[in-house]
């Protein structure tokens, strides 16, 4: 029976306001086991969160020993020592850290796994030094619980049972024990920054309080380990959905030696090299980064919700972020997701990226949307809407078809019904994929362009030939727009150099007339996405002319084959962003997401707070080696750029630093800053990388886009009317395609209803909507109105074009512009 002591309350309630910890994590581990459903990060060579039961749900701010003498020195871990971190094995994600005291009197070595069987996190510790010395340590140690992703409302207890004590935390039906195979000699529980083991024991290097229970607070639970007997043993953490769950779970993993544990462990990850593909000729460091990307990659999987892989186990700059931001990178963004398991198809693993897609078909919405990012339960987090999201699981379904991995599960209705969102929504997104702004994306369009031509075979392989005719002629449209939508003709940026594409000219989707011209337009820059939660009330924003922020997403319209990558359009472009956004470091180059970017460390190192100064991100230098690829040329220095950007321990950061050198802030050119560490996109951009390198072609590039778009493409001049989209003008010999999602007649008129005619809709139910086509063959204004067949009603209002004909200088112009793209 487990006894639960609940006098002598700690004092101090409810703590200091709680905090996350840093997200540039030096280790991630799990077991591969899906009966293990613990992770763990590791950071400044302590545990820092551990996730259970589900790998988007954080439950341990942090876990460390304190150390001292009792009378001279106290010393904190993840403060005070000197850490080295080192991967045990080069495939498998076990670590050994070493900390060492400052005076190199004494050494701390722990071992890092997660029990290969159980929820439990296993902590092998061995202290090293002058007998004289270690014969006056005291260690404790502290627990920092953060239980339902929260640091309010923690309970912390002491625990008896069979004549051993232990400590634990709930919350709800949420608990964790801690106890190690060496007994707890003092045990408290206190409230952080009041009456935590931290405060006691800095104030005069002894341990005094020992509270039985704190709750209802920001807790810390703390725990002198007995050293008397020996100086080796292994702490450990376990988790379950009651008290005796997870005293039974504690108790049995540390029953089994460590040895024994470890062995298992390195067993499990083992087995998942047996189908890895070979890419370390590829590399540059004999395939350290690209065995530890595949690794991390299949860590971030889920053991519950087979396939749901999130984007990162961190929170960006978590010491400035408490119980207001629940979600950090710890959820599921489809675009993270399909660039992570198209990473693990081109390292040779094809089943975690078919159960990623069976995973993204229950997630899918009824429209055919998907959320911006959801829990692993598919609950939304953010509420923005992104287009190249709904496009990418088309795109991952077309991959997994090339590679002959397609499941036998039928996901064609997924597809169709992500196509027709695409055409129903699109062309302008609401945001893109840096999630900060709307618009006609130049990235977003390239991969709408790209799935829905992947999208479009599909149908015909199902003998819908009608769907995949609408389909194919609604991506040329996208296609047949792109310089008129995202290139500037005006281009300030580089003098010499007047043509290239912006960033995004920006759009607001429920707007019926944006202004498409990118050269007339200006954009609000803001640091913080719509939509997110933020305990920052700041929100700056500037305006900047369109044409004078750009980025380097244009260049997806030559990776999956819609542009050519000698395009003059695109090596003018790639000219104007090195100008602007590239940054020479140690390693190698590397770019800023766009000019006047503000999410990033601040001018000084500091993290970022609601604004900062944009940084480099490693994985844009994957993109760009991509393009070198495909115009030919080596990518050896972009390939060992990245791998100087990774730690020792083989992560990959979202962003590197990317000014001089500021030691005290720890910021080194190059080196990560406190963004998210490891970043789940960029280790794919790496392994993707790899493998076009082998094939002397880039990975992502889509044959049947190709095929379409860079040999003697040509396409039926189409112009799409929507009520989201109402267009003024059209060029005579149009096709005037108005697309509704309700069945109706259009009455219409080219004589100012000196006569009028009516046309009934065409049905393509596969993709919800309903359109009628017209022709402009005369000069004269085309003026419409619908009829509703449903509810029989009348719209009400009519509409207008002017039919326009192109003066021969434009009609010059336009033809020079088309070589050029």
């Amino acid at each position: 029976m487990v006894k639960i002591l609940q006098d002598n309350p700690a004092f101090g309630a409810p703590g200091i306001e709680p905090r996350w910890t840093h997200s540039n994590k030096s280790g991630v581990g799990t077991a591969y086991s899906t009966f293990s459903k613990v992770w763990f990060t590791l950071w400044k060579g302590i545990i820092t969160e551990i996730y259970h039961p589900t790998i988007d749900q954080p439950q341990v701010r942090d876990l460390q020993y304190l150390i001292t003498d009792g009378k001279s020195f106290f010393h904190e871990e993840k403060r005070d020592l000197k850490s080295k971190i080192e991967l045990l094995w080069n495939r498998e994600l076990g670590y050994r850290i070493t900390n060492t005291a400052p005076d190199d009197s004494y050494t701390i070595i722990k071992e890092i796994i997660a029990e290969p069987h159980a929820n439990c996190v296993l902590q092998h510790t061995k202290l090293l030094g002058e007998s004289s010395i270690l014969s006056q340590l005291k260690l404790y140690a502290l627990c920092a619980p953060h239980l339902d992703i929260s640091g309010w409302g923690n309970n912390g207890y002491v625990i008896e049972t069979c004549g051993h004590k232990f400590l634990a935390a709930n919350k709800g039906d949420k608990w964790l024990v801690m106890g190690a195979t060496v007994p707890f000699t003092k045990l408290s529980c206190g409230y952080v920054g009041k009456s935590d083991g931290w405060q006691d024991l800095a104030n005069n290097y002894q341990m005094e309080w020992q509270f039985n229970c704190a709750t209802d607070g920001n807790i810390g639970l703390t725990g002198e380990l007995d050293l008397e007997r020996t100086k080796e043993f292994t702490l450990g953490l376990a988790f379950g959905d009651s008290l005796p769950s997870a005293i039974s779970t504690l108790l049995q993993s540390l029953n089994t030696p460590f040895k024994e544990q470890k062995q298992k462990f390195r067993e499990q990850w083992g087995r998942t090299c047996d189908n890895r593909l070979s890419l370390e000729n590829c590399s540059t460091d004999d395939g350290s980064l690209f065995h530890s990307s595949v690794s991390l990659l299949l860590a971030h999987e889920d053991k519950t919700y087979s396939g749901a892989t999130i984007a990162s186990m961190s929170f960006p700059w978590g010491e400035e972020k408490g119980d207001g931001d629940r979600g950090g990178y710890h959820l599921v963004w489809t675009r993270d997701l399909v660039n992570s398991v198209t990473g693990l198809i081109a390292a040779g693993h094809t089943e975690t990226a078919v159960r990623s897609l069976m995973y993204l078909v229950t997630c899918q919405h009824s429209d055919g949307s998907f959320a911006q990012n959801f829990w692993l339960n598919g609950e939304p987090y953010w509420k923005g809407m992104q287009l190249d999201e709904v496009a990418f699981p088309i795109l991952l379904a077309k991959k997994l078809d090339e590679v002959d991995a397609l499941p036998d599960f039928d996901v064609y209705p997924m597809i169709i019904r992500a196509a027709g969102y695409l055409i129903r929504n699109g062309p302008a997104t609401q945001q893109e994929r840096w999630e900060e702004d709307g618009g006609y994306s130049p990235s977003t369009l390239a991969c709408n362009i790209a799935a829905l031509i992947c999208a479009a075979g599909f149908a015909r392989q199902r003998g819908d030939k009608i769907a995949a005719d609408y389909i194919e002629e609604y991506a040329d449209f996208l296609k047949d727009r792109i310089e008129a939508w995202t290139v500037t003709t005006e281009g300030t940026l580089v003098p010499e150099i007047k043509r290239h594409f912006v960033r995004i000219p920006p759009a607001e989707i429920d707007v019926p007339h944006p202004n498409e011209d990118p050269n007339n337009s200006t954009i609000a820059l803001s640091a913080r996405p719509p939509g997110t939660e933020s305990e920052f009330s700041e929100n700056k924003s500037e305006e900047f002319p369109t044409k004078e922020i750009v980025d380097a997403g244009f260049l997806l319209f030559v990776r999956y084959g819609i542009i050519a990558p000698d395009a003059p359009i695109i090596v003018d472009s790639v000219k104007v962003v090195d100008k602007i956004l590239k940054v020479d470091t140690p390693f190698g180059p590397c770019w800023r997401r766009f000019n006047n970017d503000w999410y990033g460390q601040q001018e000084d190192g500091s993290a970022y707070q609601g604004v900062g100064v944009g940084r480099a991100w490693p994985l844009l230098t994957g993109e760009r080696a991509q393009y070198e690829l495909a115009a030919g040329h080596d990518v050896t220095s972009f390939v060992k750029a990245m791998e100087g950007f990774a730690t020792d321990t083989g992560l990959l950061t979202e962003q590197v630093w990317d000014s001089e050198d500021i030691p005290e802030a720890h910021m080194y050119l190059g080196k990560p800053t406190g963004a998210a560490m490891p970043l789940m996109w960029a280790h794919a951009e790496y392994i993707k990388l790899l493998r076009s390198v082998q094939e002397g072609e880039v990975f992502d590039f889509i044959p049947e886009v190709g095929d379409r778009y860079l040999i003697n493409y040509s396409s039926k001049p189409i112009e799409v009317w929507k009520f989201h989209r109402q267009i003024t003008t059209i060029e005579k010999g149009t096709i005037l395609r108005i697309q509704a999602q309700k069945p109706f007649k259009l009455r219409w008129t080219n004589d100012n209803w000196r006569t009028k005619q009516e046309v009934e809709s065409q049905s393509i139910t596969v993709l919800n909507l309903n359109y009628v086509d017209l022709t402009a063959d005369k000069l004269s204004p085309i003026v419409f109105t619908f009829f509703w067949i449903g509810c029989s009603e009348w719209e009400q209002s009519n509409y207008s074009l002017e039919v326009v004909v192109l003066q021969k200088e434009e009609i010059k112009v336009n033809k020079k512009r088309a070589l050029l793209i």
